[in-house]
């Protein structure tokens, strides 16, 4: 498909951060934009599944949250377990003192970028694919202007790019933007440094208190966290619509990976994912009757991937190459999945950013020779943000790493026993659970 060959702002890539921007863009009153992706089609792969609280009011700000309201499940709180008793719960109730949407929405991604799409088409918007960005250049009449090229010849000239695509960005690297871990390479090697997730089916029900929606359980081990989330039935036609269709429910699973125990499989498949089901999972969805007295076997992996858990940030999130170059969300930071960020950190960075262009561009209608200072104040923020997330991250996946092995030979404890009595003591009150709701809704990090 030809593309324009001016536009006022390029958004690069239809993910979560790039379709919000576009959303974003639109509510505040600019229409003059592209947005485009190199994949044919939108990716069929479930991924992140959480929208907490904060990213729901910035959905809701931008007129686009009504599709999540109406078709996500409502997530009531988490829990940690051991594999057979309850640790800690931390309910999401309490932040109705702070929030008009106290709750998580549980939502595979695919879903997400259908809803957030649709939205999108509605207003007459269209993304543009598939259309691979290959080469940058400023514009040699208009300095404030980029020749964005495209593997198929094409050329458009812009004044404002966001790169949304991905944590490989290719307008990141164009830019000569670094991109590293803000506390330098992670040498320990008993870490978990990468996680399978997946979505399966059962051979028959699971039973049991976690296995019913509208809770995130983590089922801690020695050195290791596994995560379920029942997501019943009613995502089965988007999640299997390249497979194999079934109306059993379906469940996201997921759990770490340490080094020590080598690289997991690309895409894991159902023997390896019992295994360490069986390994490490909550007796309820076991094979094992001598830990679960109705035995269960994985049916059918609807979807699997496996992710890195290390961190990294662009050294800026705004420069010039002509035209006012942004990163937003994978482009500009990762880090691990512990805690749900990833996604929520992405959206917010793409309604907010678009924000600040919209006003821009109005400003710079009555005085061309305007400065970016509003620019460069919006991209410091995100990266803050970002920065904050990655600590927090961390802190979540240290936690989940901590082993039972004695701490000393004087101390006949573990790190993960202390880390056990402490939540299980603590999480009875109300402040700690109240808190620990706070920090994972991104209210006051938004």
């Amino acid at each position: 498909m030809s593309l324009p060959e001016n536009t006022t702002v390029l958004i690069v890539g239809a993910g979560p951060a790039g379709l919000t921007a576009a959303l974003s863009l639109a509510h505040h009153g600019c229409h003059d934009f592209v947005i485009v992706d190199a994949m044919v089609k939108g990716q069929n792969t479930s991924r992140a599944m959480i929208i907490h609280s904060a990213t729901v009011e910035a959905l809701v700000s931008i007129d686009a949250a009504d599709g999540f309201l109406s078709q996500a499940i409502k997530g009531k709180g988490i829990r940690i377990t051991s594999r057979n008793s309850q640790i800690f719960e931390a309910k999401f109730d309490p932040l109705k003192n702070y929030s008009a949407h106290p709750y998580a929405l549980y939502m595979p991604q695919i879903i997400t970028e259908l809803v957030l799409e649709q939205k999108l088409r509605s207003l007459g918007v269209r993304v543009q694919r598939p259309h691979k960005v290959v080469e940058m250049k400023q514009n040699e009449k208009n300095s404030r202007i980029t020749d964005v090229s495209f593997e198929d010849g094409q050329v458009i000239r812009a004044r404002y790019v966001i790169g949304a695509d991905g944590a490989r960005s290719i307008i990141r690297t164009i830019a000569g933007i670094g991109f590293s871990d803000p506390e330098g390479p992670n040498l320990a090697n008993n870490a978990m440094t990468q996680m399978f997730v997946a979505d399966v089916t059962f051979d028959r029900e699971p039973v049991g208190p976690l296995t019913l929606e509208g809770h995130l359980n983590g089922t801690v081990f020695s050195g290791n966290f596994f995560m379920l989330v029942p997501l019943g039935n009613r995502y089965n036609a988007e999640l299997t619509k390249d497979g194999k269709p079934t109306t059993k429910s379906i469940f996201r699973v997921g759990c770490g990976i340490s080094s020590k125990n080598g690289e997991p499989p690309h895409a894991p498949q159902k023997e390896y994912i019992q295994d360490l089901i069986n390994t490490y999972g909550p007796a309820c969805i076991t094979s094992d009757p001598t830990l679960n007295p109705t035995p269960v076997k994985v049916d059918q992996v609807v979807w699997s991937s496996r992710f890195r858990t290390h961190s990294a940030i662009a050294d800026r999130t705004f420069t010039r190459l002509g035209a006012a170059i942004f990163l937003v969300g994978d482009a500009a930071h990762i880090h691990s999945p512990f805690g749900g960020q990833g996604m929520n950190l992405a959206i917010r960075d793409g309604i907010f950013l678009a924000d600040a262009v919209a006003k821009h561009i109005q400003t710079s209608a009555g005085n061309p020779n305007v400065d970016d200072t509003i620019l460069q104040e919006i991209a410091d923020v995100r990266h803050a943000r970002a920065l904050e997330i990655i600590g927090y991250s961390k802190t979540l996946l240290k936690l989940g790493s901590l082993t039972y092995d004695s701490y000393t030979w004087w101390m006949p404890c573990s790190r993960a026993f202390i880390r056990d009595l402490i939540l299980r003591m603590l999480g009875k009150l109300n402040f700690v659970q109240s808190r620990v709701a706070w920090g994972l809704s991104g209210l006051g990090r938004r």
